[in-house]
């Protein structure tokens, strides 16, 4: 198969939503349907290997929320499809955002019950930003929840979108029977008490007799008005309309019982974008050129701890990846090979030969990437949008047991290279503060310096309302500011000067008073 065939079979995408909305057994069912799995429950979140699940898995299930964006691969009806599964927790939103930056389309998982909720807004306020293209799943439809028009108006009212419903439920909760796919014209009955059996009827025409056989007569009246409302009301669907970030298409199911995935996962294959371009400070890469290009939009150290292995997550966005093959690091400004690039098929590994725009591999890594990294043939790209966040909560990180200093620092680098947090040193007292976006994060990192490094730490308070990162151009203006707020003053891992400021008051000042200094709240200004 040819690179133009290759490029055209990949549909690379993520799946986003609040917590509890029921993402990752969304992702489960997906690669079910996709033989990529067997049998329920082999995903756990970033379970890439069944047979060795780490201690940081453990964390995961104890508290029953995903941590870590997973990456898994399987094929489909001709197509290669990558799924990116993400945390849903507000305390890991950085490690979303960052994935959404390797997405080329996104699913959105909405509970019946709870409609929209704030990280889905949050979530798909970025996807909006950059256009992604839009499928909604509303799940759990087994369960009593909201009225299937006020689901849409909650996805258009408070997350902005054009809805155009693809799926129509007959029924919701007990009376749940159900659904009718509009986009094939196609009924499928769901079987409340057991395994799915994929009854699937179709029915062109919704006043045939048939659909009153099916689901009684009182179901099937009321599904002929609310299709009839929704053709009257709802744009008619326009793959170009979804393609452009317009028009998102909207389908109900219910995850766990397997039902109306297959119907979602279909369309899928037919609407979602191929390997779409990527912006770069340089120019814009397309994803048919000849030359290799992509950039690292995750690290994660001891995916297997059995060989404490730390693995840079790369989006291939042009050309042809080659196995044993030197590539240009464009911020170390050296070649690099790499002798073993992995690919992910959910419940294991495997040496990838060769990769194409829009795949995810996961290169074995010493120390060299950072999150944003480029690799390329030799040209000097930068990708864009690959966002770090000014942290909002502050602990002084205490060593527990010197003999373990070594393993207490090489954990703490190793864990702020994969961004959950950030590291930084105090000028004043030299002590190491941690800085994150949420809480959970203080106790995720604790958990794993233990349980993956052999080293213990605890946290004290200190008083902080935000980290800045400070740029001046004039030399005289940035000592004597320097000088002038030392008490304040901290280096983060890679030796950049940072403003902690005490409370917004203290930041108001400084910027007032030192004019000539920026101050930057994400550390890539």
């Amino acid at each position: 198969m040819g690179f133009k065939e290759e490029l055209g079979r990949r549909k690379t995408f993520g799946i986003i939503s609040h917590p509890d909305a029921g993402k990752t057994t969304l992702t489960e069912k997906l690669l079910l349907f996709g033989g990529a799995i067997q049998t329920a429950g082999a995903v756990k979140s970033n379970k890439i290997k069944k047979s060795a699940t780490s201690d940081f898995m453990d964390i995961e299930r104890q508290r029953g929320i995903s941590v870590a964006t997973s990456v898994m691969a399987f094929d489909y009806r001709g197509k290669k499809i990558n799924i990116l599964d993400t945390p849903g927790h507000q305390d890991f939103q950085e490690d979303t955002f960052r994935t959404l930056t390797a997405v080329d389309s996104v699913i959105v998982v909405i509970d019946v019950a709870k409609g929209v909720e704030t990280q889905t807004e949050k979530l798909v306020k970025v996807c909006r930003m950059r256009d992604t293209p839009i499928i909604v799943f509303i799940n759990k439809m087994d369960r009593e929840g909201k009225d299937g028009f006020d689901l849409l108006d909650e996805l258009e009212t408070k997350l902005g979108l054009l809805v155009r419903p693809l799926s129509w439920p007959v029924g919701m909760g007990r009376d749940f029977q159900g659904v009718y796919n509009l986009y094939e014209r196609k009924l499928v009955l769901f079987n409340p008490h057991g395994k799915q059996t994929g009854d699937v009827f179709e029915i062109n025409d919704l006043d045939s007799t048939e659909l009153d056989e099916r689901v009684g007569e009182k179901a099937a009246n009321t599904l002929r008005e609310e299709i009839t409302m929704i053709d009257e009301i709802y744009p008619d669907f326009e793959k170009e309309d979804y393609l452009e970030g317009l028009l998102s298409p909207v389908f109900f199911g219910s995850a766990i019982n397997n039902f109306g995935v297959k119907e979602l996962l279909d369309c899928f294959v037919d609407i979602a974008p191929t390997p779409l371009p990527r912006i770069t400070e340089e120019r814009k890469v397309l994803p048919n050129e000849d030359k290799f290009s992509g950039f690292v939009f995750k690290i994660h150290a001891n995916m297997d701890p059995k060989h404490r292995d730390r693995i840079a997550f790369l989006r291939i966005c042009s050309g042809t990846f080659e196995r044993n093959t030197n590539y240009f690091h464009v911020r170390q400004e050296r070649k690099m090979k790499f002798s073993n690039p992995t690919s992910f098929m959910a419940a294991k590994k495997s040496i990838v030969e060769q990769a194409y725009p829009g795949d995810v591999i996961g290169l074995y890594d010493s120390g060299n990437f950072k999150i944003g990294d480029s690799l390329t043939e030799g040209e000097e790209l930068n990708f864009k949008g690959i966002p770090s966040f000014s942290p909002e909560q502050f602990r002084y990180v205490v060593n527990k047991d010197p003999l373990k200093s070594k393993q207490l620092a090489k954990g703490l680098t190793q864990l702020m290279d994969e961004g959950v947090a950030q590291l930084f040193y105090r000028e004043f007292n030299n002590r190491k503060i941690i800085g994150t976006v949420g809480a959970l994060q203080f106790d995720v990192i604790q958990y794993r310096l233990k349980h993956e490094y052999g080293a213990s730490c605890a946290y004290e308070p200190v008083n902080l309302h935000k980290a800045c990162w400070i740029e001046c151009k004039d030399e005289v203006k940035l000592k004597e500011f320097l000088s002038r707020r030392k008490r304040d003053m901290a280096t983060d891992k890679d030796g950049n000067h940072v403003f902690l400021a005490e409370s917004a008051w203290t930041l108001n000042m400084a910027q007032e008073n030192f004019p000539d200094v920026k101050f930057h709240f994400t550390s890539e200004f």
